[in-house]
């Protein structure tokens, strides 16, 4: 069977560069309260791009690089799509994406 971690790792970097490309990456990070919520997806604090950046990429990253078990299931597309309904960026290759990430992490 082949290891989901390159897989994973690509989609991690393929994620890194459509937040980019939508210009949604930040240079400064949040503050430490508001990484430290306790609220999925810590919706209470962060927008989900800040999510994306600031707690999945490196958490993510940090289970590719040691091959730590992975979740088995994510469901952020979903989110993803909510959170930009109504929005005027073109987010669909965003929730693509987030699509993969989730589809990939379920078939192990």
């Amino acid at each position: 069977m082949k290891s989901i971690y390159p897989d994973i790792a690509t989609l991690l970097l393929e994620l890194e560069a459509e937040l980019r490309l939508m210009q949604l990456w930040q240079d400064e990070k949040p503050t430490a309260e508001a990484l430290a919520s306790t609220e999925p997806f810590c919706v209470d604090t962060l927008t989900l791009p800040q999510w994306l950046q600031f707690v999945f990429l490196p958490r993510m990253s940090q289970l590719v690089e040691a091959e730590l078990p992975l979740p088995g299931e994510c469901g952020i597309a979903p989110m993803a799509e909510e959170f930009f309904r109504g929005s005027a960026l073109p987010f669909a290759g965003l929730v693509a994406k987030l699509g993969e990430i989730d589809q990939r992490l379920a078939r192990g």
